[in-house]
């Protein structure tokens, strides 16, 4: 991992994220791109008589960013500053594309209902369009994460999100605790049907991956996000990760909406791979 992505709004939430940010690039000896959305209308922009305004917001942010940077626990960590004129959340995966970002770490407090930037709404937009793995941090916390719980439909698309999520698992020095929702009616799957989709997943893994059937929990519920927390609950997990395809209205377990509802409802942090 050679760079982490971080929007600061200067909320406490961005600020949850940047500490996170950088507990993990001193592990991984990896820098950080703080970006911040400036959301200017294209009329401050555009029109001539306004280009002054223009400039003093964007000093007035640089000032400001620079005072919100100034932590100790950042001491060490080379740190990039962008300010970008966006309005739209799903232009972070540019500035990710840009810097070469590997992670996205950012704050949320969830469908709460404030007033802060970062609202559950925009979380999802980053989450939805991001090409790159997305943390997303809504309390406080050193990032001590021994456990994980990383939840998938273990049918042969998700391949790819299952490596790339469990790989990072590792890097960060994480246990990961494998979990196969099942649900009642149209998606009820036998036990042996089940079984037979984990082992014809697990035969595509690279041997040294060393992966069982059996290290795939099997847990019934009413729904995929009540089982994700449920069983995290029971394993006592630090962290939960999904895969997510992006969009809405797909048949499967994780389509867009249910991977940003667990997003948003989980007090723990989450990390979502798009397949």
């Amino acid at each position: 991992m050679k760079k982490i992505l971080v929007p600061v709004d200067f909320s406490e939430y961005s600020e949850n994220a940047l500490k996170v940010a950088a507990t993990i690039a001193k592990k991984q000896h990896a820098e950080i791109v703080a970006v911040h959305m400036l959301g200017l209308s294209d009329a401050v922009i555009t029109k001539e008589d306004d280009s002054m305004e223009g400039m003093f917001f964007v000093q007035l942010t640089k000032k400001r960013f620079a005072e919100f940077l100034d932590k100790n626990y950042l001491d060490g960590i080379t740190i990039h500053q962008t300010v970008k004129n966006y309005k739209v959340f799903s232009e972070i995966d540019d500035v990710a594309k840009e810097y070469e970002a590997d992670l996205i770490v950012m704050g949320s407090h969830g469908s709460s209902g404030l007033t802060e930037v970062f609202v559950g709404s925009n979380t999802e937009k980053v989450v939805r369009t991001a090409s790159v793995p997305v943390l997303v941090i809504k309390e406080k916390s050193d990032f001590n994460i021994k456990r994980a719980v990383f939840a998938s439909d273990y049918r042969l698309e998700s391949l790819e999100v299952f490596n790339k999520t469990t790989n990072l698992f590792k890097k960060l020095g994480i246990e990961v605790k494998l979990l196969f929702v099942n649900l009642p009616g149209e998606y009820y799957l036998s036990t042996n049907e089940i079984e037979q989709r984990i082992t014809n997943f697990l035969v595509h893994l690279h041997k040294d991956d060393n992966i069982l059937p059996e290290d795939i929990a099997i847990y019934s519920d009413y729904s995929v996000e009540k089982g994700v927390f449920n069983y995290a609950k029971r394993v006592k997990a630090d962290i939960i990760g999904i895969p997510t395809h992006g969009r809405k209205g797909l048949a499967h377990f994780f389509s867009g909406s249910i991977s940003e509802d667990i997003v948003n409802h989980s007090k723990l942090p989450v990390l979502t791979v798009k397949i």
